[in-house]
């Protein structure tokens, strides 16, 4: 889980909880997303988020797993063309909503690029993966309003499971 909200004096060596983000590129034809999504499933990875963008000759899908380094190796290994970008994994809860987490980064001037959720529900609470300018200063940001900032530890198989008792 994410750690305590870190003081001004020690930010400078802050790093967010990391989660690496893999924006697979497919011809677009039939049976690329599932040879994709085969290849990803015969292993101990879970993928945790998704998010597909088609066009005419090609699709762009962005996938979040519980693994990234295992990830990482399965697409070199099965020749899928593709890169990696640092995001955000946000836990959201009624105090702290989507609403909330925009207005938090507009007052620092940040911008989402793009946003999904998670598949899996760590500790049954909904997530949002986001890509912003600066995550780190996100990070902070959003850490100092109480948000919960989720790192692959806190994904898929990974998760510890839900306490009813703590909604």
């Amino acid at each position: 889980m994410a750690e305590a909200v870190i003081s001004d004096a020690t930010a400078r060596g802050f790093e967010p909880p990391r989660n690496i983000q893999f924006s697979v590129f497919l011809d677009n034809r039939v049976g690329k997303l599932m040879e994709l999504i085969e290849a990803l499933d015969a292993v101990a990875l879970r993928v945790v988020a998704m998010s597909v963008v088609d066009s005419a000759d090609h699709a762009v899908v962005r996938i979040l797993t519980s693994r990234a380094e295992l990830a990482r190796r399965l697409l070199v290994r099965n020749n899928f063309v593709f890169s990696e970008t640092d995001v955000l994994v946000v836990q959201l809860e009624p105090a702290f909503t989507i609403a909330n987490l925009c207005d938090a980064l507009l007052r620092a001037e940040l911008n989402i690029f793009y946003a999904y959720s998670l598949i899996d529900h760590p500790q049954d609470k909904p997530a949002i993966v986001i890509h912003c300018d600066d995550p780190v200063l996100a990070c902070q940001i959003l850490r100092r309003r109480m948000f919960t900032v989720l790192g692959e530890n806190d994904l898929g198989d990974n998760m510890t499971p839900g306490d009813p008792s703590i909604n």
